[in-house]
């Protein structure tokens, strides 16, 4: 049996990426707009598209944290979107589900119960190339320094999930 590749339809041109962590307020919207950044830098904007959930419907509607969003304008990343809460279409809509720590990737799973999709579910920080952090951290409620050490790790770990895709065959080199 062949493994499964990134993009669940092989007629579809372009690469989907959700990002999940628990409220959608702060890792999962840093981690889509850094994504977005980098394909934007690198012109491959028209091959990949992502987005962001959370698994959790505590802040459905908000804009990113006012914190997390000072912390991304002072790398150069403006964090747009509206939390929504992850669901079971997700699955079907998505070809890589990256979730941000252990807890967001049961909670993920649990989704699915049957495993049919367990394939397209990783760990963002599977893809760093620099830290060694096995999730990254929730900066809810701590101090200024977390959310800025967040962003530092989502942009080491997009970094890797970029040339991932490209050593994969989901996206071209650019």
């Amino acid at each position: 049996m062949q493994a499964p590749t990134l993009r669940s339809s092989p007629e579809s041109p372009v690469t989907k990426l959700l990002f999940v962590c628990l409220g959608n307020i702060c890792r999962s919207p840093s981690a889509e707009n850094i994504m977005v950044h980098l394909l934007k830098q690198r012109r491959l904007s028209d091959q990949v598209q992502c987005d962001s959930a959370g698994t959790s419907s505590y802040h459905i509607g908000s804009p990113p944290d006012r914190r997390m969003t000072a912390a991304a304008q002072q790398q150069g990343i403006t964090l747009t979107g509206q939390a929504r809460q992850f669901q079971s279409e997700d699955f079907e809509r998505f070809d890589w589900i990256l979730a941000m720590d252990d807890q967001n990737y049961r909670d993920i799973l649990r989704v699915d119960p049957t495993g049919q999709h367990h394939h397209k579910v990783r760990k963002i920080c599977d893809f760093c190339r620099h830290h060694s952090d096995q999730g990254v951290p929730d900066p809810y409620y701590g101090g200024q320094d977390g959310f800025r050490d967040v962003i530092d790790l989502l942009f080491d770990a997009c970094e890797g999930l970029l040339v991932f895709l490209q050593q994969e065959g989901s996206i071209s080199q650019g």
